[in-house]
């Protein structure tokens, strides 16, 4: 496995990173705990000790199910959490409402210095640790000055609580601003291949910054293994559901794209899915992909991409192919 140096911090993060949305469960039709700690368990196994987890996830649940996951293994693993969306009061920034077990939740952007302060003792206790490696704005409050944030994720790495302040969703210029204030080691952002848009500026401007770019949903939620067809039906509450790239119509044209680059994937013996997200890693500016496992297998799976030494000339050739790959509009 390869570890990537994010920014000018000390922490370094596995080229594959644990995703621990799913293990929540809300807004992925629940979950299966037992199978969800094999899961983490088996990827610190191969290499994969990079987790990034979130207390929405779940309402804490993906939180809690990690420190249970990593008992006896906290000097192998690298903690990835968050801040900023908080569902118990409403304060800060509306974002949307989140509907877990048919009930609705409000949930608020909300990046203020004492709600971080207490977000970040709330993660310390769910994940059993004293420090969290790489701590996260999840997504901007608008509400408030970018200062007060980056102060108080200033004073979290003074009092040794984090190693490093990383963020979200946030833009080139965001960044640069915030970076004034504290260190930036790395931002989150979306990026797959058939959702490229950091490549116009966020990727170029982390490039010249050294800021590490830790890339999340590089399968587009699954639709980019190729496993599901044109009928597929989701739970009620699985948010996959209301997603552009899910539509009968673009997982067609998606898995036709796959077609062609199947041929690529067999020659490493590997399944189309660790071809993406090996394509992902390789990708200028990238530091890591963060992909999700429900079980120990799907774990496995997704940690074999990392070995794959796929050829400069065949990543050029998986791109070349993507350009004639147009989603419908929805």
């Amino acid at each position: 496995m390869e570890y990537r140096q994010l920014g000018d911090s000390k922490v370094k993060a596995s080229v594959i990173t644990f995703g621990a949305w799913a293990i929540g469960g809300a807004m992925w039709g629940g979950t299966d705990e037992e199978k969800s700690i094999e899961a983490i368990r088996k990827s610190i196994e191969l290499g994969v000790t990079s987790i990034d987890t979130a207390p929405i996830y779940g309402f804490g649940k993906s939180e809690e199910l990690v420190a249970k996951a990593i008992v006896g293994q906290r000097d192998k693993v690298q903690l990835m959490t968050k801040f900023g969306l908080v569902w118990e009061f409403e304060e800060g920034e509306y974002f949307f409402d989140l509907i877990d077990g048919g009930k609705a939740h409000k949930i608020y952007r909300n990046a203020r210095k004492k709600n971080i302060i207490r977000e970040c003792e709330n993660s310390l206790k769910r994940l059993k640790t004293d420090y969290i490696d790489l701590y996260q704005c999840h997504w901007r409050d608008n509400s408030l000055a970018l200062d007060e944030t980056m102060e108080a994720l200033g004073q979290l790495i003074k009092d040794g609580k984090i190693l490093a302040a990383g963020v979200s969703n946030f833009t080139a210029a965001e960044i640069a601003e915030g970076s004034k204030i504290t260190p930036i080691a790395s931002v989150q952002p979306p990026y797959s291949m058939v959702n490229r848009d950091i490549e116009k500026e966020l990727l170029p401007y982390c490039l010249a910054h050294n800021v590490g770019v830790i890339v999340y949903s590089p399968l587009q939620r699954g639709v980019l293994t190729g496993k599901f067809k044109p009928d597929h039906k989701f739970p009620e509450e699985d948010h996959r559901a209301n997603q552009p790239q899910f539509t009968p119509e673009n997982i067609e044209r998606i898995n036709k794209f796959l077609e062609t680059i199947k041929p690529i994937a067999d020659s490493y013996n590997a399944t189309v899915g660790q071809l993406v997200i090996c394509w992902t890693i390789a990708q200028p500016g990238v530091s890591a992909a963060i992909v999700g496992a429900r079980d120990a297998a799907q774990a496995e799976q997704n940690a074999k991409a990392a070995q794959l030494n796929v050829s400069p000339a065949d990543i050029d050739l998986i791109t070349k192919r993507l350009q004639a790959l147009e989603l419908a509009a929805v």
